[in-house]
């Protein structure tokens, strides 16, 4: 999928991470949503909400990629090893 790395952002009035991509079309994560169909801590949610104000295109790409248990698992294991 290709997309415009420079037109992903969130959109605070909607809670979503809005994606263009290069043949216009344009796809809109639903945050909250995504959240609640995952079962996380509150480290790892913190960790997704930095990602989504912080880097909203990794946080995209870690969702389309369906990946986002494997990375939560491994940033609660990378904190746990700092502590």
């Amino acid at each position: 999928m290709k997309y415009d790395a420079r037109a992903c952002s969130f959109n605070m009035d909607t809670g979503c991470v809005e994606l263009l991509l290069q043949d216009g079309r344009k796809i809109s994560i639903d945050c909250t949503g995504v959240e609640d169909t995952l079962d996380v801590t509150m480290v790892q949610r913190t960790e997704l909400d930095y990602l989504i104000y912080n880097d909203p295109l990794a946080y995209a790409e870690l969702i389309l990629n369906g990946e986002p248990e494997e990375y939560l698992r491994n940033v609660a294991e990378s904190r746990r090893l700092e502590d």
